[in-house]
């Protein structure tokens, strides 16, 4: 497939096309928030930037983070916490919050949905592959999970994302809150510590009144991405895995995806 120009499309908030790819994200309540104050985050799980709020529940997660200058330390919670993420904010810098789901899994009962997904993220000879490893159109499992990050400013909010160890991630290869975006902000799309070539990043651009609109991009062969930002706007960018399993039973996932999702926001 040729590398294409940054951005892909554009489309209203609540098309068709948007429906049933449910991202899931951190939502900090403040994404600048001076030392001392509360730090506070959702966690979300939706559509066009837009969800249902989930608690703090160890059992759902496999890892909650925070990376505060450089300190790598657990989210303290107990189970049912509302907002999930809920600390006083560490000294001055850059706060990454890293959240890994586990493992779940979705069962298919209708192919025109798999074919909306597929087409959605546009993962090339997926049905294909599909129908020539024989598989069913319908009653088939994917397993998925998500590797979600947040960048949160404390104070002057100096610092810099880096690479955290996810199977899957974003990486903002400049901050936010402290660089020169006028020429946009550099992402990094990882697998497994490996760039992504050719990947698509869904970008949904939140507006202070609230308006959201949605553009795709694709990476280039270092898995590298410029994406356009604006001032006062609150930003999610998503992508996608999708691979092949070899199932040994009947009812085992016969694919699986791996969701990363990276927000923040440019200040005004």
């Amino acid at each position: 497939m040729m590398l294409r120009a940054l951005v892909l499309a554009t489309y209203a908030v609540g098309l068709p096309f948007a429906a049933g790819a449910h991202e899931f994200w951190i939502e900090p309540d403040a994404y600048q928030v001076d030392p001392g104050e509360a730090m506070t985050a959702r966690l979300r799980v939706g559509e066009t930037f837009a969800g249902a709020e989930q608690t703090y529940l160890p059992r759902n997660f496999e890892r909650f983070d925070m990376q505060c200058d450089g300190t790598l330390s657990e989210v303290p919670g107990r189970a049912g916490d509302r907002p999930a993420l809920n600390v006083e904010a560490p000294e001055e810098g850059l706060c990454v919050i890293i959240h890994q789901t586990r493992d779940y899994t979705l069962t298919y009962r209708d192919w025109q949905k798999f074919v909306n997904f597929v087409e959605h993220k546009d993962f090339d000879g997926v049905l294909q592959d599909h129908a020539a490893r024989g598989l069913p159109e319908t009653d088939f499992v994917e397993l998925y999970s998500r590797y979600a990050k947040s960048l949160i400013a404390v104070g002057d909010g100096a610092g810099a994302d880096t690479e955290v160890g996810l199977l899957t991630e974003i990486v903002a290869e400049a901050n936010p809150y402290t660089d020169d975006l006028s020429e946009g902000l550099p992402l990094r799309v990882l697998f497994d510590g490996a760039p992504r070539e050719d990947a698509q990043v869904e970008l949904f651009a939140k507006a202070p009144d609230g308006q959201v609109d949605v553009t795709l991009h694709r990476t280039d062969g270092e898995g590298r991405v410029t994406i356009p930002v604006q001032a006062g706007y609150a930003y999610l960018a998503d992508a996608v895995v999708l691979r092949a399993l070899s199932p040994e039973e009947d009812d085992d996932p016969v694919w699986e995806s791996l969701w990363a999702s990276l927000t923040f926001a440019v200040p005004e």
